[in-house]
């Protein structure tokens, strides 16, 4: 005796074609938002000169960490200009900002929520991992769907996929906050939220950081599936290379992608521990 197949598949159809209809006009404003925001810090990097931008990266990365670092930064971005991806990186760049600024308004207020909450986190916790597990194609479709071919689907994509780490680690910081503290903050009479932005969310700055840091690479891997809906930047170079079976400058946009990744990762990761310190 054969069972019937469950139609999960029609139902998920119908839920989306629900939502095509009825939340189309909120669809519209986060795309045109979320693009305008994008052009916006694609306008800003692209009004600096290429060698001030280095520049300034170079001496960020010296702020927040070792000379070394300092002088991959300036090495590798002067590489990334003389190779000719410099305003790919630039639209890279523009994108994984997009997604990590998305992921922290949306992921530390969710994060704070549940580590006040245990029910929450109970709740929340399986669609983490439910985003995290799931292959970064599947959400494509539906963002098509509701967004139309472009960057916004690729980052709605890269902020489902990135911002878990956001979540976790913003819950998991204030959770390890030493009970002592706490208890000293109730003892002076501290109201909730004074103990949240005096005590907890100072102490858990380092942990959120990770989960920022996390985000961020996270984002940055999405950058040659994002180019599959039309996306710009260097994974738009890299796709096109496979394509064409081009292995000479698939490597060289694989470099700048390796480079801009190392790049933010050491930025993001030292401004943590800076902030520990």
């Amino acid at each position: 005796m054969t069972l019937p197949k469950i139609p999960l598949g029609d139902w998920v159809d119908t839920f989306v074609d629900f939502l095509q209809v009825q939340l189309e006009p909120l669809f519209d404003l986060i795309r045109d938002g979320i693009g305008g925001f994008v052009e916006f810090i694609v306008w800003i990097l692209s009004s600096v000169p290429a060698a001030i931008l280095i520049i300034l990266f170079t001496a960020l990365m010296l702020w927040v960490s070792k000379w070394t670092n300092a002088v991959f930064t300036a090495v590798g971005l002067l590489l990334i200009y003389n190779l000719g991806y410099w305003d790919g990186t630039i639209d890279t760049l523009a994108l994984v900002l997009t997604s990590v600024v998305i992921s922290i308004i949306i992921g530390v207020p969710i994060g704070i929520w549940i580590s006040q909450n245990d029910t929450a986190r109970n709740i929340i916790t399986p669609i983490l991992d439910f985003m995290q597990t799931m292959p970064a194609f599947v959400y494509l479709i539906p963002a098509i769907l509701f967004f139309g071919i472009g960057m916004v689907p690729g980052i709605i994509a890269s902020v489902i996929f990135a911002m878990p780490p956001t979540i976790r680690l913003t819950n998991l910081g204030i959770r390890q906050v030493p009970e002592d503290l706490i208890e000293a903050a109730n003892a002076f009479g501290s109201t909730t939220k004074q103990k949240l932005f005096k005590v907890q969310l100072p102490l858990a700055t380092p942990t959120i950081m990770a989960g920022v840091n996390q985000s961020v690479m996270l984002s940055l891997s999405m950058v040659v599936i994002a180019s599959l809906v039309g996306a710009p930047g260097l994974g738009a170079d890299v796709y096109r290379a496979v394509t064409q079976i081009k292995v000479g400058i698939g490597f060289e946009a694989g470099l700048a992608i390796v480079i801009l990744a190392i790049v933010l990762d050491r930025i993001s990761q030292n401004i943590g521990m800076k902030k520990q310190k």
